[in-house]
This record gives structure tokens, C-alpha cells and sequence, in this order.
């Protein structure tokens, strides 16, 4: 009788040491994401009576619950962002950020999970620009530090037009008269035009195709908050949580990549 009581002590002794080893671990494997964004791209990321908000927040807060993770949100100009990623001050950029070969070759980056295009946004009324080809010697202007300068100087007629990039309220110039045009992704632009109260209009249809996703740094902890955010979306995407949060701020799924696309990566948008 004697010895079965130590046996069942002695296996009780074990079963909570091997509980609180299992919890420590799991404590540990979740840490503080710390995640920036400019807190200036309507809808993605904005604020709004002091409090930050957006496509970009929810899906953050959703992968967190997910993975167990603290997030931190960051916020920064939107050029600063990725300094602040390759220093370490930050741990990954949710402002919609475009893959690029240049990008990829830097950063470890998750699976997409915003799929898009790039598109031209004139005043109301302009009837003199239907498309990116109609930009010949027009003053068009972008975010400082987004990918659109890039696609648009590798146009075969790039120096003829004027281009600009501005740290914010590219609209509010547009919609002044102060440039001809601006250049964002066509879901942030729809969706500009239908809430704000501000004269713009599309023109025309996306010239470049866009896959957003999250970038860390490509070293061993990085690799690891990527896999990570991956299985959380990979989650988010079959409980339909990620579609619900997009058509909470869209009233589409802007989520899942369109079957005629496939994993084209020609675009940017961020």
C-alpha cells in the first residue's frame, strides 16, 4: 500500500512538472508582434476619434488570437516603415505591402492575403485621363515610399510625365486641382470615393495586378513569426473569418486570388 502511494505521488509529481513544462513552452512559443503601419491608408489603416482601426488592424488582431501572440501596433510615415523593419524596431509592416522580386529577395514574406490592382484616380469630371496611358504630361503623385513610382517609371513613356510623391493627402491635391492625378490600389481608391466627400472618380480599369502580404526579416526568428502568421491565416481563410473581415470594410472578398490570376505578381500597391 505504501509503495502505491509513492508511486501515485511520485506520477503526480511528474504530471504537473510535465504540465507546467508544456505551459511554459507554450508561453514562451507566443511573444509581442510588433506591428507597423502608417495609420494613413483609408480603409486599411486609419484613425479615427484617437483610435486605430482598419482592414489591417482586425486581421492582425485575428491572427494573434490565433497564434497566442501579443500585438503591438506601431505607428510611423509610411516611408520610415521599413527602416524600422530591417533595425528591428518592428517585426513585420501590415499596410498593405506589395511582393516584389526586389522585396522577396530581402524579406521572408507570408502568403499573401489581399489580392489587387493599380489604379489610375482623377478628379470628378476629368474627362481627359481614361487610363495610365492618358498620363503623358500630367502631374501625377503617389505615397512616398509605395511601389507605384516604380511601375510607372517602367513605362515606355515615364518621362513624360510628371511625377510626385507625397508623405499624405494625395486625394485631397487631386480632388483641389493641385495634380491631374494619383495612384493607389482600385480597393482603397472605391472605397475613398464612396466615403469620403471628396470629387474623384476612377479612370479606367487596374494596370497592374497586386498581391499583398506581410514581410519580416529573413533571419531564423523572422522565418519562424512567418510560419507562424501563416498557419493563422491559413486558419482565418477556412473558418472564413479573414473573407468576414473583408467584407465587413469592402462589402467583397478581397482575400482570395481571383481563378483567372492564379500567383501572378506583377503589381504593387504599398
Amino acid at each position: 500500500m505504501t509503495a502505491f502511494k509513492t508511486l501515485a505521488r511520485t506520477l503526480a509529481i511528474t504530471s504537473l512538472g510535465l504540465a507546467t513544462f508544456m505551459g511554459t513552452a507554450t508561453a514562451a512559443q507566443a511573444e509581442t508582434l510588433r506591428v507597423g503601419m502608417s495609420g494613413g491608408y483609408y480603409p486599411f489603416t486609419f484613425v479615427d476619434h484617437d483610435k486605430l482601426q482598419g482592414f489591417e488592424v482586425d486581421v492582425m488582431n485575428a491572427i494573434g488570437k490565433q497564434t497566442g501572440d501579443d500585438i503591438q501596433f506601431v505607428t510611423a510615415s509610411f516611408s520610415g516603415l521599413a527602416g524600422m523593419l530591417d533595425s528591428g524596431r518592428i517585426d513585420t509592416i501590415a499596410n498593405q505591402i506589395t511582393i516584389t522580386p526586389e522585396r522577396q529577395a530581402k524579406y521572408a514574406f507570408s502568403e499573401p492575403y489581399v489580392y489587387d490592382g493599380a489604379q489610375v484616380v482623377v478628379k470628378k469630371g476629368n474627362d481627359s485621363i481614361h487610363g495610365v496611358e492618358d498620363l503623358k504630361g500630367k502631374t501625377v503623385i503617389m505615397n512616398l515610399g509605395s511601389n507605384y513610382e516604380t511601375l510607372l517609371k517602367e513605362l515606355p513613356y515615364a518621362d513624360e510625365i510628371n511625377l510626385k510623391t507625397y508623405e499624405s493627402n494625395i486625394e485631397q491635391d487631386v480632388a483641389l486641382g493641385r495634380a491631374d492625378a494619383f495612384v493607389m490600389d482600385r480597393t482603397s481608391a472605391a472605397q475613398v470615393i464612396k466615403d469620403k466627400p471628396l470629387p474623384l472618380q476612377l479612370a479606367g480599369q487596374p494596370f497592374s495586378k497586386i498581391e499583398n502580404a506581410l514581410p519580416f526579416r529573413d533571419d531564423e526568428k523572422g522565418r519562424a513569426q512567418r510560419d507562424r502568421v501563416n498557419k493563422a491565416l491559413d486558419t482565418l481563410r477556412e473558418n472564413g473569418e479573414l473573407k468576414a473581415i473583408s467584407e465587413k470594410w469592402f462589402d467583397s472578398d478581397i482575400t482570395e486570388a481571383p481563378q483567372s490570376e492564379g500567383s501572378e505578381k506583377t503589381g504593387s500597391n504599398s
